[in-house]
């Protein structure tokens, strides 16, 4: 479970992070709904430790990030861009040089990395450079990285972000296959399709502060409409930086 209390972050004159609080619970997918420049991102970074509150704790399985920062991220798993793979390597050596960087001995991190490009499917291209790989290969690859170690707690920052229709599909199928295997699964995105595609929990934001909680059905519900992107618009109450 991912569990935020009271953030805040200012950076350099905006305030980011604004009494942000939250949690997103196992065997879900929790989404941050929210204009760009909503503090998405920055709440994702502080709860990957990345960033440093002003105030306020994120804790992950009841770790606070701040006190005890390794022992919080090897409880995370970081769906990294896609794109920014190491194409000189494999898939194979990719992932192993990131299970050995979560703390895992040679031989352990060997038999992890094994363990999960079969549970992607992807025992046909672990040996293959990841230069030239699809949009869906590489996706694969980062997804592996991303839960070697076994987290389970994954988080994404708009992760269908450049993937064509396919990829995106594929992502989705991971994500709830992910969901089902019992993890918390945190992401962030300002597309409402996708976010009604995928979220139990919507956690919509707008500078800085939560505005709102509740599934898609609750949101429309509350709210009197019948699509998701018209609540989310009376809720934040502007237009300003929606994307359909």
């Amino acid at each position: 479970m991912i569990r935020v209390d009271a953030l805040y972050k200012k950076i350099g004159t905006v305030q980011a992070l604004n009494n942000l609080s939250f949690q997103a619970e196992d065997g879900h997918i929790t989404g941050l709904l929210g204009p760009n420049g909503a503090g998405k991102t920055t709440c994702l970074r502080t709860v990957f430790g990345l960033l440093k509150p002003d105030s306020g704790t994120a804790e992950i399985d009841g770790i606070d990030v701040s006190l005890d920062p390794l022992a919080a991220k090897q409880r995370l798993g970081l769906f990294p861009d896609p794109f920014g793979l190491y194409e000189r390597l494999t898939p194979r050596e990719y992932v192993r040089f990131f299970a050995e960087l979560s703390g895992m001995d040679s031989m352990a991190a060997k038999e992890a990395t094994a363990r999960v490009l079969t549970q992607l499917q992807m025992d046909e291209i672990a040996d293959r450079r990841c230069k030239g790989f699809s949009q869906g290969q590489r996706m694969k690859t980062a997804l592996a990285q991303a839960i070697v170690h076994q987290p389970r707690n994954i988080i994404l920052d708009e992760p269908t972000r450049g993937l064509d229709v396919m990829s995106t599909r594929v992502l989705r199928e991971m994500l709830k296959n992910l969901r089902a295997q019992g993890h918390c699964v945190l992401f962030s995105s300002h597309v409402m399709h996708e976010v009604a595609a995928l979220c139990d929990r919507v956690i919509v934001m707008a500078r800085g502060e939560v505005v709102a909680i509740g599934s898609p059905t609750e949101l429309c519900e509350r709210t009197g409409h019948d699509s998701l992107e018209e609540a989310f618009i009376q809720l934040i109450g502007t237009d300003e930086g929606i994307a359909a």
